[in-house]
């Protein structure tokens, strides 16, 4: 079993740290998207290029890479595959291929959520929109929704995956430290404020 956590975890990571939103930029020739906004690899950065396509497929590219090493441990090593989510998430946050810094982890939580159980995916997914509708801000609709993530699952009947999840919490929310202090000092931008 010891084996099989290490193996779910190595794929974790690794899948987890593909630089997508980096990746995409720079393939259409937006140059490296750690040089505008607030130098992270994810889609929202991504967006601030202009190019909603780009930014589209980053959202899906990102959740994918959670989502397929959570299914393939699960398959592979039964018993694991919240191993492997965490590992995702951590890969994408600091990954090595970019001395070890990544995005702040969000799509990538989203992708292993909807691997994990679906329907706590769809509760969270409801919590996210409902939070950005009122706050209009971001990080915050983010930010609640991890935190909320075991939560949901605890009501939803998935105590297996509580744990995974508040480990998944703690790593985005360590990724959007300096967006907790901008929210602090009141400087936080809103959804369509056209702000960096």
């Amino acid at each position: 079993m010891n084996q099989d956590i290490l193996l779910a975890v190595l794929l974790g990571f690794v899948g987890g740290s593909i630089p997508f939103g980096l990746l995409l930029t720079r393939a259409a020739g937006l140059g490296d998207i750690r040089d505008i906004g607030s130098g992270s690899i994810g889609a929202t950065n991504v967006l601030r290029t202009g190019n909603k396509g780009l930014a589209a497929a980053t959202v899906l590219l990102d959740a994918a890479k959670g989502a397929f090493p959570v299914l393939l441990a699960a398959h592979l090593w039964p018993g694991t595959e919240g191993w492997a989510a965490v590992a995702a998430v951590a890969g994408h946050c600091f990954t090595p291929w970019l001395r070890f810094k990544g995005g702040k982890g969000f799509a990538t939580a989203a992708g292993v959520l909807l691997a994990l159980a679906w329907p706590v995916m769809l509760v969270c997914a409801a919590i996210w929109a409902a939070t950005l509708a009122v706050s209009r801000i971001s990080s915050v609709s983010s930010m609640t929704t991890v935190v909320l993530a075991p939560v949901a699952a605890w009501a939803l009947g998935y105590p297996q995956i509580i744990v995974p999840l508040i480990a998944i919490a703690a790593i985005v929310l360590v990724q959007h430290r300096a967006n907790i202090g901008r929210l602090m000092r009141g400087e936080e931008p809103k959804v369509g404020s056209g702000k960096k």
